[in-house]
């Protein structure tokens, strides 16, 4: 069942970029802001990303504090966020079971070929863990700007 604006959002532990341990529960007391994409160093991808490094004061000034989620190994993290400077942590979900636990893998298609891939989603969850505002099929271009406006 797809998660739903007023449910407990799934806990996580993950690896981050730094190879850091991140459990989502040990952030309650602050608003977080976990966008789901499908791979680094991807236009929309890279896209998405500058733009939330670029919005990264307004979300700390409204106590938010923002993770990108992908498959992606946390080398591969590591240098996609010193090549563009970025000031969040990039979480590495390589099994998929939180992206199965937040309902973002979709049958995708590519040169003929089907496979799941993570669909551009973003959750906002509140000071207690609950999810307040949920974005799926995400455009990158104003996405930021509907985020922020959500917090506030």
């Amino acid at each position: 069942m797809a998660l739903q604006i007023g449910d407990l959002a799934p806990d996580f532990t993950l690896m981050s970029d730094k190879n850091e341990k991140i459990t989502l529960s040990k952030l309650r007391g602050k608003k977080i802001i976990l966008y789901f994409y499908p791979k680094d160093n991807t236009p929309g991808c890279t896209k998405e990303a500058c733009d939330f490094r670029d919005g990264i004061k307004k979300f700390t000034s409204a106590k938010a504090e923002v993770f990108g989620i992908s498959k992606d190994k946390p080398i591969t993290h590591d240098k996609f966020k010193q090549k563009y400077a970025l000031p969040f942590a990039l979480l590495s979900d390589e099994t998929g079971d939180v992206c199965v636990a937040y309902n973002v893998l979709n049958k995708k298609s590519l040169f003929g070929k089907t496979f799941l891939g993570i669909q551009r989603s973003t959750f906002l969850i509140n000071e207690k863990g609950i999810i307040q505002a949920i974005w799926r099929k995400v455009k990158v271009p104003g996405h930021v700007e509907q985020v922020l406006n959500a917090i506030k």
